[in-house]
């Protein structure tokens, strides 16, 4: 008789519920798996956090004896592995089932192999070239060997100094070394270790021509204009890299990748290939801020990097403060090996401590950069109308030029915390050349950074001017001195030191200003600063009259560089004044 599909389904029921119940009968019958690790302090992390049997908690101890034999060959065999990549070859490991299902992993590293012999070979151009002078000799290679004679062994220790002496050898003239042959000699019985090296340096590589690739809009020739390679000169990594570092820091180009390539039978003249991707080549910005000096302002700034499709750089803006504005255009031209030219104009004016000045410029200027060293030679010609209040308008129409050399040995540009900036500038006008009179202007700046235990910075800043002429009359603002606010003397107005004419203040012929900072960094982005500073601009060296202003600050690492506000006491006026700027780009 046919049975009916509801008994049917029953019966499936009840033995699906049997079978889990089976199986959940099982797994509560299996038991947990703990394990204790003895072993010495230094080598307990690199075991637990390696070896399997260590990492987990509340693994199920293995019913069958030949799965527990597994795991247990398992961990023998890795315990050993890692022991031996730290030069522990002879080790004597147990693990103690006993007190199942608590076992215990006991571990005796046993002695630590180290270094006996080093024999280091060289092999390719390398080695008949040595002798000659070209290049740096073996000994002095072989000298640089990072894992010497009486060192534990230790594999990463190993890996290390094979990759070091490659990189020592392939990063001039052999780009194509590499370890020919290499042994490590383990003695396990005495606990040493013999190392074998063999470097094959291939042949030497000397630069051939420029081959750029991914240029679209910009000229041809821009990429050689910014290469400081010489054709036929020794393969240098070191170049190439600042080379391509160049580049990128160029507005012109979003990605750069420069390198050789590396055919040894090229090698006389191996290519230098460089693959570039073109940046957007316009750019228009606004933006606002404030600061103490000038009060608030708004700035709109336009950028075209490839004017002309002649790859000038374009850059023009009009910036209107509270106490000042400027409308500017300056063209840069493409560089010139170690040089870069360029030209503008500006119109400009400002109202600060009761000096109302107006000026409209056009100029041109000469930059060399050599390593940390900069220098720039500028040629300005100018119309400037100064209205002091309370006396007599005056303007002047002046050709000058100005020399600045200025060396940055720093360890960073944007927030240095040790080395030193200095600066000097000559400049001046002839009354030949539509000046008044003769004038020269000298000045120097110095700016010294000592780091203090740890993060902490000692700064120390220094500057000092004067304009060798008979008097200040028809001589540029520019070429005279005032002093006062943020980045001068604190504790005073932006540029209330200087000389009184009527009711305002104007440049003088004599500067000279000192600073001391303390910063102390109590966070990574967060810092407070101690400072006293002290100086005064005058007309005459028996006027000077140093004004002292002191106080402290609040330092926050932004990513444009430390932002500073600055509450300081001026000993002379009797009064707190508070320096501070900050800027926001849309």
């Amino acid at each position: 008789m046919p049975v009916p599909h509801r008994w049917l389904r029953a019966l499936a029921l009840s033995l699906s519920v049997a079978a889990a119940a089976g199986a959940g009968g099982t797994a509560q019958a299996q038991e947990v798996l703990a394990v204790r690790l003895e072993a010495p302090d230094a080598l307990r992390p690199l075991l637990e956090r390696h070896v399997r049997l260590l990492q987990r908690d509340g693994t199920a101890l293995p019913d069958e004896a030949a799965d527990r034999a597994a795991m247990i060959r398992r961990a023998r065999r890795e315990i050993a592995e890692l022991l031996a990549t730290e030069g522990y070859f002879s080790p004597a490991i147990r693990i103690d089932r006993r007190d199942a299902p608590r076992w215990t992993v006991e571990v005796e590293p046993g002695p630590r192999t180290e270094v006996a012999e080093v024999r280091i070979e060289f092999e390719g151009e390398i080695a008949a070239a040595a002798g000659s002078g070209r290049v740096e000799p073996l000994d002095a290679l072989r000298a640089r060997w990072s894992l010497p004679v009486g060192a534990p062994f230790r594999q990463s220790d190993w890996d290390g100094a094979k990759q070091s002496l490659l990189d020592a050898v392939s990063t001039r003239r052999y780009a194509v070394a590499r370890i020919a042959r290499s042994r490590a000699e383990i003695d396990p019985e005495t606990a040493r270790a013999r190392l074998m090296v063999t470097v094959d340096s291939g042949p030497a590589f000397y630069l051939g021509e420029l081959v750029v690739e991914g240029l679209q809009h910009l000229p041809a020739d821009l990429v050689t204009r910014y290469s400081l390679l010489r054709k036929g000169a020794p393969y240098d990594r070191e170049q190439l890299l600042a080379f391509q570092t160049g580049l990128q820091n160029t507005p012109h180009f979003g990605s750069v990748i420069v390198d050789i390539e590396r055919d040894p039978t090229q090698a006389a003249a191996a290519p230098v290939r460089v693959q570039v991707t073109e940046a957007l080549p316009k750019h228009f910005g606004v933006g606002a801020g404030y600061s103490t000096n000038t009060g608030a302002r708004v700035e709109a700034s336009y950028r075209d990097v490839n004017l002309l499709r002649r790859g000038w750089e374009l850059s023009t803006g009009l910036r209107l403060e509270q106490r000042r504005h400027a409308l500017y255009a300056d063209v840069f031209l493409p560089p010139r090996g170690r040089h870069r030219d360029s030209f503008g104009a500006l119109l400009e004016g400002s109202d600060l401590e009761g000096l109302k000045v107006t000026s409209q410029a056009l100029g041109a200027a000469r930059i060399e950069t050599r390593g940390d060293i900069e220098t720039r030679l500028a040629l300005r010609l100018q119309h400037e109308k100064i209205e002091p209040s309370g006396a007599l308008a005056q303007s002047n129409n002046t050709l000058t030029a100005n020399w600045t050399w200025t060396k940055r040995a720093v360890d960073q540009l944007l927030d240095p915390t040790r080395g030193y900036v200095l600066e000097f500038q000559v400049g001046g006008g002839a009354a030949v050349a539509l000046a008044e009179q003769d004038f020269v202007r000298l000045y120097s700046r110095f700016v010294r950074y000592w780091p203090v235990r740890g993060s902490d910075v000692f700064i120390l800043r220094a500057e000092g001017g004067v304009t060798l002429a008979d008097s200040r009359e028809g001589i540029p603002q520019d070429f005279l001195f005032r002093a006062g606010g943020a980045q001068s003397v604190r504790g005073y107005d932006y540029q209330s030191l200087g000389v009184r004419e009527g009711e305002a203040t104007v440049g003088g012929r004599y500067l000279g200003t000192l600073s001391a900072e303390y910063v102390h960094w109590f966070r990574p982005q967060w810092g407070a600063a101690f400072f006293v500073d002290a100086g005064d601009a005058t007309d005459s060296r028996t006027d000077f009259d140093a004004h002292a202003g002191y106080g402290v600050g609040a330092r926050w690492r932004s990513p444009a560089g430390p932002l500073a506000i600055d509450l300081a006491w001026g000993e002379r006026e009797r009064r707190l004044r508070l320096h501070f700027g900050v800027a926001i780009a849309f």
